[in-house]
């Protein structure tokens, strides 16, 4: 038994129509959408007692470009094992760089399908939004996140991402990750990697998260005199550096640097799991190869050629404007606290004294303590470095404010005799 397509039953009726006589040539190629020349050859090769002329003739047979089937379980062995939990790009990728096995992404995607092995990327259906284009110039923004994962998969212990993209040509800028949660500290760590391999950015992209900006209600007086919050130490940064600030209202708002996000949690996470990396130096090793590979990937050119990251300007102190500042009053024994840390300030030239005088506390990045009065260095010492909150007043609600004693007055005979506070 011969199994046949509509389309080749048809071609069989028509060209035996044709070989009778009852229908012309051309009329026969009309109907089956073919050149006269193909009726001809069709008519030449029917055979009234067997309908095997009609089909193809390479049917059943098979390809000399086809993967063999030990080549077919190789990959099948390499994604089970060596390669678990790579997509169909990585894979394919890893099959041709290291194994040697040049192959289309669609072609190992039908072996691993054939074999019941799902890709590690669940494919949520999309959702409608509008599209901000991006900006037209490199260095015009750039964008921010961080991302706390078990990057290492359990061989170490859970790390935070921080880094910058590129808006115009999605490069990613500085990475690195840390053994702290999201932190202050981290983005002036990666602001400076940043701003040393680069240049300053014309604009930050970025959440609404307490470390950018002040999401409290507490006013001093003198910000209220003023007319503002004082900014984070992240924010006071930034307002140095003359990076103006756009906040994010929502994940999607900043899609791109969470879609980078997204590819690193399963390229990276790979690529850590084929080195081996168990520490957070092993991973930030492996971090600088994938970040390179991942621009000369993904990356693409701007609209605009020029460049609008800007130069440091002469003179300018980035170590002490990348640290966390602290105001603190000069006791009358010249000591200042930080913490729990007493720090005994050096006297003026002449012995002169400065107590009750505002100084800073500049603790950098390289953990340093400067103390500055004015822009003049008082002191330099070693201090591990660690964020102090800032003092500010608690507020109070009228519930939990307590009402002021007042005196009882008790009346002997009607004169007052004897007062008392309760």
């Amino acid at each position: 038994m011969v199994m046949m397509s509509q389309k080749e039953f048809q071609r069989v009726k028509v060209i035996e129509n044709a070989a009778g006589g009852r229908l012309s040539v051309r009329e026969a190629s009309r109907l089956l959408h073919l050149s006269e020349r193909q009726v001809q050859r069709l008519k030449r090769r029917y055979r009234p007692d067997a309908v095997g002329w009609v089909q193809h003739r390479n049917r059943g047979r098979c390809m000399p470009w086809a993967v063999s089937l030990p080549q077919k379980q190789l990959i099948v062995r390499l994604a089970r094992g060596k390669y678990q939990g790579f997509n169909d790009s990585h894979l394919t990728e890893k099959l041709c760089s290291e194994e040697g096995l040049s192959l289309s992404r669609e072609t190992v995607r039908r072996i691993l399908r054939t074999a019941k092995l799902a890709s590690p990327q669940k494919r949520r259906p999309r959702k409608y939004r509008s599209r901000r284009p991006p900006r037209p110039r490199f260095g015009m923004m750039a964008l921010t996140d961080a991302s706390r994962h078990d990057w290492l998969e359990g061989r170490g212990p859970e790390l935070t991402l921080i880094g910058f993209q590129d808006d115009a040509t999605g490069q990613i800028l500085a990475a690195h990750f840390q053994l702290e949660a999201e932190n202050t500290v981290g983005y002036l760590r990666a602001l400076h990697a940043l701003i040393t391999t680069h240049g300053i950015p014309l604009s930050l992209y970025r959440d609404r998260h307490a470390i950018f900006q002040r999401n409290d209600a507490h006013w001093t007086v003198a910000e209220e005199l003023s007319g503002k919050q004082s900014p984070t130490q992240l924010g006071r940064a930034l307002e140095e550096l003359g990076i103006q600030q756009i906040p994010a209202y929502s994940p999607q708002a900043k899609g791109r640097i969470e879609r980078a996000w997204r590819t690193c949690q399963d390229r990276l996470v790979s690529e850590l799991r084929l080195a081996q990396a168990a520490t957070v130096e092993q991973a930030n090793a492996v971090l600088a190869l994938f970040c390179a590979d991942y621009n000369q990937r993904f990356a693409h050119p701007a609209a605009d050629a020029a460049c609008d990251f800007r130069r440091l300007p002469r003179r300018f102190d980035l170590a002490r404007c990348l640290s966390l500042h602290y105001q603190r009053v000069v006791n009358a024994d010249h000591t200042v606290m930080l913490g729990t840390h007493a720090i005994a300030l050096p006297a003026l030239p002449g012995l002169r004294g400065y107590a009750g005088e505002t100084v800073e506390l500049s603790h950098q990045l390289d953990g340093a303590l400067r103390a500055y009065r004015g822009d003049a260095l008082l002191i330099a010492l070693p201090l591990a470095l660690e964020e102090h909150a800032d003092r500010r007043p608690v507020h109070i609600t009228s519930a939990q404010k307590r009402k002021p004693a007042t005196p009882r007055i008790y009346n002997l005979s009607g004169r007052p005799a004897l007062a008392a506070v309760t």
